[in-house]
Parts: C-alpha cells; structure tokens; sequence
C-alpha cells in the first residue's frame, strides 16, 4: 500500500508506515502525478482535492488532518466512492487560546476591562462554543450567532447578525461555504464591515474568504477597527496593505498547537484504522513541556496577570513579529515565506499542561486562569 502524506502533518511517518510505503510532500507540490499508483491520500487545508487531482488514480481514502472541508470536493468522493474523514474539533483548544492572547494584548494596549466588553460569536461549533464559555467564565457579555444552530434548535439566545455587529468584540468562527442557504464567503462584505460598530475588536480565525479581505483593507481605518487575521484571502499571497493595519496578523497558525497537530494525526489514524479494519497499535506520546510551573507576583488587575501568564506560555506578539518580515518580499517570495512559517511553527504547548503559582488567595483570579486551562497553586 502506498501513502501520500503532507510532509507538516504532525508524526505522520511514525503513525502511518504500519500501513505501507509513505511518502510525504509538501502540502502545495501534490500532484496526480504523485498519487495516481496511491491508495491513501492524507492533507491539510493547502491541497485541493477534487476530480482534477483525483480522476484516473487508486485512491480510496482521503483524510484531511484540519478542521475545515472547503478544499475537498465531497461530492466528487461519493461519486467516486472514496472513503473522507476529517478532524474537526482536533484543534478548537488552540485556536481558543490564540483568540484570547490576541485579545488580552489588546486590553493591556486599550486600558480596558473583560467585565465592561461584550463579545459576539459568529459561528459556535467546536470552537466556537468553547470561545463562548471561556468569555462568559471570564465576565464578558456573550452574544452568539448560528444560524443553523438557530433553525435547528429554536433556541432565542442566537441572534440575528446585525445584533452581533454592535459587540465591542467580533470573533469568526464559521466554515467557508460558498453557496446556499449559510453561504459565508464574503459574509463580511463592505456593507457588514460598514455596519460594524466604529473601533470594533474584529478577530477571524476561520477562513480568510469569509472576509472581503479588500473591503476591510478600505474600511479598517476609516472605522478605527482593531483587527486580527489569522486567516487571509488568497492564501500565501497575502494582501501585505491589509496585514500593515492589523494590530496582530499571523500566518494561519491558530490552531498550530502541539496537541492541536497530534490530535488531527490521531483522528485520522484511528479513521485510516477503520477502514483498513486494522487495529489501533500506535498512539503519540504526551511529554510534559518545560517549565510547566509559572510563578507570578503580585499584579494590579486581572488582565494584568492573565496577559502575563498566556505571554509566558504563548507569546502571540512574537508570531506577529515574524508574520511582518513579509512586508518588503515580492510575490514569489511573500508565498514562499507564509509557508515556511507554517512549516518551521515553533514549538506551542496548550494552557491545560502549565500550572500558575500564585502569591496570594485570590479567588477571582484563580477562576479566570482555570477558565483559561490553566492549573492554580498556592505559594506562600
């Protein structure tokens, strides 16, 4: 049996090479040159999968190690009667975390309170459910929006859209759908962007098509928006206009960490298992990481000492940083650069594995850093 593996899939040699011959690429280079003699075909979002790359091969599983299904033509497996997992859900902690780091930043640069901001959710699935209960643990004033969830349920606590846009807080988190009755591609066109409420937090970590990305780039100034961008049209050309009047822009990298990666590749382990009626003989092994307790001392406020701990475990500004690097780059070398980010990500343990050590008995505190993931300890 031979595999076909992109090469930034977490463990994919260890996990996979039980099952036959693998040979990984970069995500962007498959081909069906590559995968015409293959039987197992594994992704990430970069590779589009449909009739094209698939028509005339052997093929008769694909996984994709991500979250979303916009690159993979669905309709054309069931017609070709290839068997697809996915890994939703495999990193909704991450890209929780990252909407949170981008966030408290933004605090400490604004001088403002979680208990006086209230923050919409535009799409509450796996991620962004877990968004929503975080906030709500925090203090913050909740509003969602779903509305699929809302035809399915009935339940009043989703909101119509235009309700939403008057939040202090916006965070996307909806899969990109370019038709029908929940289309999102362009979602946020030039009339929502206008409709925004001005100095609005707008957050999007879902697909960068859900924002018309040259409308926010005409908009972001004149209505004094606070933007961050994990996610860009046309990704890896960018719009670098766009990137200079983020206040965080990062290369796609929200749900990249370690577990969130390790997750993806057992989800799709345990499907290929599945199919294959083989048994389960691999599982990835969890170190704890360095420096997993964090001290802290004394602090002024509650956002003061949540910024302090996250930037400890994950320093978001340090992803922003090297996301600009790409400013002076021509095309070839913009694309090039926004991959190679992707690829060489550093090293990123979620909050769940640090425990915070705190000087004094602050009952508040420890609730909000437990809210966070974090583990809290007394010291004297």
């Amino acid at each position: 049996m031979k595999l076909i593996i992109d090469e930034n899939i977490a463990f994919a040699e260890e996990a996979f090479s039980q099952f036959g011959d693998v040979l990984l690429l970069p995500g962007r280079e498959i081909s069906k040159e590559h995968i015409k003699d293959s039987d197992v075909l594994i992704v990430r979002s970069v590779t589009r999968v449909d009739e094209s790359l698939l028509d005339g091969t052997n093929v008769k599983f694909v996984g994709t190690a991500t979250i979303g299904t916009d690159h993979i033509d669905l309709n054309y497996l069931n017609k070709k009667n290839s068997t697809f997992a996915d890994a939703a859900g495999c990193n909704a902690n991450a890209v929780k975390e990252y909407v949170f780091a981008a966030l408290f930043n933004i605090i400490k640069k604004q001088n403002l309170r979680l208990k006086d901001l209230n923050i919409g959710i535009i799409g509450v699935g796996n991620i962004g459910s877990k968004v929503a209960d975080t906030a709500a643990a925090l203090g913050m004033n909740v509003k969602l929006n779903d509305p699929p969830l809302k035809r399915k349920t009935g339940d009043p606590k989703y909101l119509g859209l235009a309700e939403v846009l008057n939040c202090d807080i916006i965070t996307l988190h909806v899969p990109l759908n370019k038709e029908g009755e929940d289309k999102t591609f362009h979602l946020f066109d030039y009339e929502k962007l206008l409709s925004t409420r001005d100095s609005a937090i707008i957050i999007n970590t879902s697909r960068g098509e859900v924002i018309d990305n040259a409308a926010l780039n005409n908009l972001a100034s004149e209505k004094n928006f606070t933007v961050v961008l994990d996610v860009w049209e046309n990704e890896p050309l960018i719009n670098k206009e766009l990137l200079e009047k983020t206040f965080i822009g990062t290369p796609h990298v929200a749900g990249y960490s370690f577990e969130g990666k390790i997750n993806g590749t057992v989800m799709i382990y345990n499907a290929l298992c599945g199919f294959l009626k083989k048994e389960r003989s691999w599982k990835p092994v969890y170190q704890p990481p360095d420096n997993f307790r964090i001290e802290t001392e004394r602090y002024s406020s509650a956002e003061e000492l949540l910024l302090n701990v996250i930037t400890k475990v994950y320093d978001i500004k340090r992803d922003d940083s090297e996301m600009r690097l790409i400013l002076p780059k021509d095309e070839t070398g913009t694309s090039a650069y926004f991959d190679l980010l992707r690829k060489n990500y550093p090293l990123r343990r979620e909050f769940n594995n640090y425990t915070v050590r705190m000087p004094v008995k602050d009952i508040p505190a420890k609730s909000m850093l437990n809210a966070l993931g974090f583990m809290v300890e007394e010291k004297a």
